[in-house]
């Protein structure tokens, strides 16, 4: 079994206590980085290959380098906690099992970016999360690791945290952006982007949960140990939420190298009752599905973009041969439905469409033209909107009907013979 790197504290006993914490040697990333230079930290991040770990996966290195350099507004570290994506639920263990962890990668990335001020921004329906993090964060203003002058280094720190509404939106970067700054969480054209103005008009770096926690195991163990880990192009373990038909679904930690086989499989047992596997979702709803031959992939960010889906948030769902592939996009579709903020005519208007039409195909009121409309009006909109909400829904609605067209034609046809 490979090392585990960011559930190792998950089974300790008050693992989410400062003492406990610093007993398994917490902390001990945030002593080698406060004497460290802020460019030796951002330069070791990127050695590391650290993508983020939220949905886009871009170099987290990368994207501290993007505020602009000599620049002295303020900089803000904000902590994208709002884990809304369907099917995904690692950062709610993180935050409950091993808040620290998140802290102390908050102030890694603070000393490396310049911030004097972190908010994190936790989905509002993360009830019990928030109670346990915001107890963490009051352990670490009485331990002295925020606040002014933190350990008589001269460095000042202090985290807010703030608790969003329920919108799947503002998981959106910038929609997060507008909620915490008092607003509708409506996100914002780019560029510009948060790193030149954003929350509150200043530079702002918004970075994952999941992605900060790993920061504190970069500095102590090297950007090349992280590195070394994954596969080319990104480095270290990651958490995959498995849920559906498998024998044991839960949260894996697993090396990004590993294939969503083996996931599925050798982590999870494989598919109960002898049943076959029909279907994988592999990065959360707005990832395009997968067949069973396109599951030998590594599960990194290379992996499904290969098989034309993403890895996303890494939530992994998995359905047998008894799933109603109809009825699966219809439940999709139902929810972007919801959730579409209607800033963007195209997303407003084709998320209801495309939700009234699935749901007349499941209630065996189904044209033969639907599919091609379904497709049609999917295909026109995507790469129109201000945010990739739109394009994240077009992911499902064109993969399920494409990849299982015969079985929506099966029941449209069936329900007209009856």
């Amino acid at each position: 079994m490979a090392e585990r790197i960011l559930t190792r504290n998950f089974d300790v006993k008050n693992a989410h206590t400062l003492r406990v914490y610093r007993g398994g040697g917490g902390y001990q990333g945030w002593e080698k980085a406060k004497g460290m230079e802020p460019g030796v930290i951002a330069e070791e991040v990127k050695n590391s290959n650290l993508r983020g770990l939220g949905g886009a996966g871009f170099p987290t290195g990368v994207k501290w380098g993007f505020i602009p350099k000599g620049s002295t507004a303020p900089r803000y570290l904000v902590v994208n906690a709002d884990e809304g994506e369907p099917g995904t639920f690692k950062d709610r263990y993180l935050m409950e099992r091993d808040p620290h962890a998140l802290i102390e990668g908050m102030l890694i990335a603070a000393r490396a970016i310049g911030s004097h001020l972190g908010f994190i921004y936790i989905r509002g329906e993360y009830v019990q999360p928030w109670r346990i993090l915001s107890d963490a964060v009051a352990e670490a203003y009485d331990a002295g690791l925020l606040g002014k002058n933190i350990q008589g280094t001269g460095f000042d720190f202090e985290i807010v945290v703030h608790r969003g509404a329920g919108a799947y939106i503002c998981g959106e970067e910038t929609g997060l952006i507008s909620s915490l700054e008092g607003k509708k969480g409506w996100p914002k054209v780019k560029p510009p982007f948060p790193a030149v103005k954003g929350a509150f008009g200043q530079p702002t770096i918004v970075n994952n949960v999941e992605t900060l926690a790993c920061l504190p195991h970069i500095i102590n163990r090297g950007g090349e140990w992280f590195a070394g880990l994954g596969t080319k192009t990104q480095g270290g373990t990651r958490l995959y939420s498995v849920s559906g038909h498998v024998v044991r679904p839960g949260l894996v930690e697993a090396p990004v190298s590993v294939t969503l086989r083996q996931i599925i499989y050798d982590h999870c047992g494989g598919i109960p009752g002898g049943r076959a596997l029909k279907a994988v979702v592999p990065g959360g709803s707005s990832a395009a599905i997968l067949t069973p031959d396109e599951i030998d992939i590594p599960m990194d960010v290379d992996g499904p973009k290969s098989k034309g889906s993403m890895i996303g948030s890494a939530g992994i769902i998995v359905m047998d041969e008894t799933v109603s592939i109809p009825e699966a996009l219809m439940v999709v579709a139902r929810f972007y439905a919801h959730e579409s903020c209607g800033q963007c005519t195209p997303c407003r208007e084709s998320t209801g469409w495309i939700y009234k039409i699935s749901h007349r195909i499941v209630e065996g009121k189904g044209r033969k033209e639907d599919l091609d409309t379904i497709l049609d009006v999917a295909k026109r909109g995507a790469g129109t909107t201000i945010c990739a909400f739109y394009d994240g829904a077009v992911g499902p609605y064109i993969s399920y009907i494409e990849k299982f067209r015969s079985e929506f034609e099966d029941l449209i046809r069936s329900s007209a013979h009856a």
